[in-house]
């Protein structure tokens, strides 16, 4: 474990987490909602740091990032552990259980980053890598200073503090944004869209950023959200931005059919309207 890195101490041995904008309010004995901040004797630590749950070689479009260093591949790491709850999760089995962890120290993850012929650096994914924070800008320092990337493949909900001391370290992320209403972000993800798109708008600022929305149908999938959302990329982050549209399939809570052909076709002509980058995934 590793004490958290943002947070302050409040009356009778109560913490109150800085790291996103939940703010989890957090007892002695118990956990934040991102289920890996514990409270102990009136100290938060994350208990996932150093826990590798997955690692693999993948090629970079994977991520998916397709204008960042193309062709090449990044070793991928995440742990346990996510700030939002998605109803239609891919990775809720890895996010959800702590049992098939190991301890990998950082160094250790560098060093098996250099075995790797063709491979440009660090992923920080398959669950949340702002969960992970302590452990990810621990490593990234270290992968930086060694010539590796470190890329971010993230649902983008921190706080502007933590995530400006983490950018200076960090190459490229992929930034999910969910939707473009707080509804959907409020009711099927349990989190907030503006400080997502605050995350993007700061960390194109500092590094290349490509976005990925998974469109689910009936949900938000009309032909005005969409071209709400593309709005925000091309007036916010820049035309040439890349959108990952990405095709919904049932899992975990959520059950309803997958996302229509024809829906992702609609979606993807609506997005070039504004976009000069705009790709389909899981079709």
């Amino acid at each position: 474990m590793r004490e958290v890195a943002f947070y302050e101490k409040k009356e009778n041995g109560a913490v109150q987490c800085q790291v996103c904008p939940h703010f989890c309010y957090v007892k002695p004995g118990e956990i934040g909602r991102c289920r890996v901040r514990a409270n102990q004797e009136g100290k938060l630590y994350a208990t996932n740091y150093g826990q590798v749950a997955a690692l693999a070689l993948d090629p970079i479009e994977k991520k998916p990032l397709y204008h960042f260093y193309p062709g090449s591949q990044i070793l991928s790491l995440g742990t346990f552990g996510c700030n939002f709850d998605c109803g239609f999760c891919q990775n809720w089995t890895l996010v959800h259980s702590k049992s098939n962890s190991n301890p990998i120290l950082p160094q250790e993850v560098i060093a098996k980053a250099k075995e790797f012929k063709n491979n440009i650096g660090l992923a920080y994914t398959y669950s949340e890598p702002f969960m992970w924070y302590e452990y990810v800008l621990e490593t990234a320092e270290l992968a930086h200073l060694e010539g590796l990337k470190n890329v971010l493949v993230t649902n983008g909900f921190i706080n502007q503090e933590p995530l400006l001391m983490l950018l200076p370290f960090i190459d490229a992320l992929n930034i999910d944004v969910k939707a473009f209403n707080e509804g959907y972000y409020r009711e099927t993800c349990g989190g907030k869209l503006e400080p997502v798109l605050k995350t993007a708008e700061l960390a194109k600022k500092h590094a290349h950023v490509e976005i990925t929305t998974l469109l689910v149908p009936d949900l938000n999938d009309s032909p005005e959200e969409i071209e709400e959302l593309t709005n925000w990329i091309a007036n916010s982050l820049g035309d040439e931005t890349p959108l990952h549209l990405s095709r919904y399939f049932p899992n975990y809570k959520l059950q309803a059919p997958p996302t229509p052909l024809e829906t992702m076709k609609r979606a993807e002509r609506i997005a070039k309207k504004r976009l000069k980058n705009v790709y389909l995934g899981n079709v």
